[in-house]
């Protein structure tokens, strides 16, 4: 087991090649996300990870929106460039956005107020773990993936699209799909600068 954990997190990379093939089935992919919500640490105990799979038509409207709301602010000589970036993001099976719940921060800092300035950045954390777990298991599972980041720019319509709750405050996006691409070379630092060892 401990091999497959080292595989999954060696093999997971910003996978941009993707198409709209499946590699398992949708209760597959709800039962990983689930099972990532469910385990991911947080501040307290806090639970403030929130997740929207988006599947199908849902998953091309996201991207409709983000096309739209990008187009409105990327000058004109540039924007095929950009389109062709959310395209490749549209050509996935699905899409995950994930959030955090404000209003659980927010009781935080109240009941907790020598730790008030600490929570937002706890939940930031407790986000970042739950995207990685999340990808982590979608890449065992044979998909590709990559995190994106549109918002505010894409919160508001992505709120009303959906009927997010208002204090759900999206963090990132993940567009996932069946691997078309391989990714890219990656490039390691020497460890011996990046870690330190004493005792």
């Amino acid at each position: 087991m401990s091999m497959e954990i080292y595989k999954a997190i060696a093999n997971r990379r910003s996978i941009y090649g993707i198409n709209k093939e499946t590699v398992t089935s949708d209760e597959r992919i709800q039962e990983i996300i689930r099972y990532a919500v469910k385990h991911t640490p947080s501040a307290f105990n806090s639970q403030t990870g929130r997740a929207v799979l988006l599947l199908r038509n849902h998953h091309d409207r996201l991207w409709d929106i983000t096309n739209k709301a990008l187009k409105a602010i990327v000058l004109a000589e540039s924007f095929a460039e950009t389109e062709q970036k959310i395209n490749s993001f549209r050509n996935g099976y699905g899409s995950i956005l994930f959030f955090e719940d404000q209003k659980i921060v927010e009781g935080l800092q109240e009941s907790f107020p020598l730790y008030k300035d600490n929570f937002p950045v706890w939940s930031q954390h407790s986000s970042g773990i739950l995207q990685y777990i999340t990808w982590t298991l979608l890449e065992a599972e044979g998909f590709g993936a990559s995190l994106q980041h549109y918002s505010p720019l894409i919160e508001s319509e992505v709120r009303e699209a959906w009927s997010i709750p208002e204090s759900w405050k999206l963090i990132a996006q993940m567009p996932f799909g069946k691997p078309a691409a391989p990714a890219g070379e990656k490039e390691f630092g020497p460890l011996e600068e990046r870690v330190k060892v004493f005792g």
